[in-house]
Formats: structure tokens, sequence, C-alpha cells
């Protein structure tokens, strides 16, 4: 009897082959029992938005049954390497460099921080730009940003989140080609999928016959070479290390 899940083979997970890390991310976390049992007694408990306890490292949390690309993902700054520190003073309506009001309402999820810090991310779903707003507010009518950057290490990724920024904020769409396919998209999805399937009672070859194929799976799993299995096993132990918290470093690897 096979144990695999409905939805198991790779394009039924295509739809975030374009996600960036932190939507992997949010994929591993809503896959977290523990989380989604949570948000069901919190969010029953409140009508409005919901804060979620520092363990779960989201500065604003959001339900579980919701997918990368329409879920609003807020990572703690510490998961993120590209967080963005800005100032936001007022500005006339009139002033060309002021951040764009259009941004706020159609992309930006913002959560109140501790010591009177704004986090703000701007996301399309797939691409997000992370700021921590350390004075003022987007909020209140036309601002200009001032940004922070310090280091020659904690410069390089932020710099690249300014970049982003200021393309958005002049073109009004997420530049692609700042934000290029990431390659280890495709490595995370893969473990994505040995964990559903894993979680849903498959054997180590059911998940063989899920990866490579039946035929090939047949024809290696009983063979002389145990290259097949020993592959099964670390991807498997790969996965259950990223599902027991290993998935907040995702942002932090090179």
């Amino acid at each position: 009897m096979s144990h695999l899940p409905d939805g198991a083979s790779a394009q039924d997970y295509a739809h975030l082959r374009d996600s960036d890390r932190a939507g992997v991310m949010w994929e591993w976390l809503r896959r977290d029992e523990a989380y989604a049992a949570w948000y069901a007694r919190a969010s029953a408990a409140t009508r409005g938005p919901v804060p979620a306890p520092i363990r779960w490292r989201l500065l604003l949390a959001e339900d579980p049954g919701r997918a990368a690309p329409h879920a609003a993902i807020l990572w703690s700054s510490d998961l993120d390497p590209g967080a963005l520190r800005v100032t936001a003073t007022p500005t006339s309506a009139r002033n060309a460099n002021a951040f764009p009001r259009v941004l706020l309402r159609r992309w930006t999820t913002l959560a109140a921080g501790p010591g009177g810090i704004e986090h703000a991310v701007l996301s399309d779903g797939l691409r997000h730009i992370r700021l921590d707003v350390e004075e003022g507010t987007l909020q209140d009518g036309p601002v200009m940003l001032h940004y922070r950057l310090e280091g020659a290490g904690r410069a390089g990724p932020a710099l690249l989140t300014l970049r982003r920024l200021t393309a958005l904020c002049l073109d009004r769409r997420f530049p692609l080609s700042l934000f290029p396919r990431d390659p280890r998209i495709a490595r995370s999805l893969l473990l994505l999928r040995v964990h559903d399937a894993q979680r849903s009672g498959a054997t180590q070859r059911e998940i063989a016959e899920l990866l490579f194929g039946t035929e090939h799976a047949k024809a290696a799993w009983s063979g002389a070479s145990d290259a097949l299995r020993s592959r099964v096993r670390r991807l498997i132990g790969e996965a259950r290390n990223l599902a027991a918290g290993g998935y907040r470093s995702l942002m932090r690897s090179r």
C-alpha cells in the first residue's frame, strides 16, 4: 500500500520554484504541527492581527493554511541579513524622492516591534524586501527614507536590499534582474517533498520511487550497490534537520 501524499509530484511544488528563501522558510514553519495548533488557538481568541511568540521568529503570525505566494511573511530581523535599517521623515507629497504610497497600499505589511521600531516587508508573494524603520513610520503621509549601513560584511546584503527597494520605488514593480532564481530553492523543494512524504508514512523505498521514478528505484534498491538507499537516507536526515528548526538559517546561508 502506498503512503505517498496527494500532490507529491514535482509539479505540485512548481508554484514555489520562483520563491525566495523567506518563502521557503515559511513553507517549513507552516508544516510545524505545534505552530498550526498554536495559531488555531490564538486566532480563535482575537479578531485582529495575531502577534507571534518569539519562538516562531515571526513578527506577525500568519495562517499556516496559506502557501508562500499568498502569505504575508514578516521574519525577525536576526534571520535576515538583508534587513535594511531606515529612518522615515515627513516630506512634501510633491517630493519626487518620497516613498511611494502606492507601495504601502499594494505590497507592504507592517508590524510594531519593541523600542518603537516598525518592521516592514514589501512582497509580491515570491520576492521580499525587508525594512526596519528605526525612527518615524511609513504610515503617516509622504516620507523620505534615510538608509543606515555599517560594516563591510553587514553592508553587502543590505546594499542589495537597497538596490531592490530603489528599483521598486522607481519602476513600481519588483526588479526581476535583482531577484534571480536561487539555485538552492530546487534542493529545498526536494527536501520539502521528502518531509511531506515521510510525514504521510511513506517508506524509504516509496520516497525513492517518488523522487527518482519507479523503474529506477526498483532496479537500484535491491542491487549490489547501496548508493540509492544511502542517498534517500541522507535526504531524510536533511529534511528532519530543517523541519526541527534548521530552516531558520536558510537566509543566512550563502
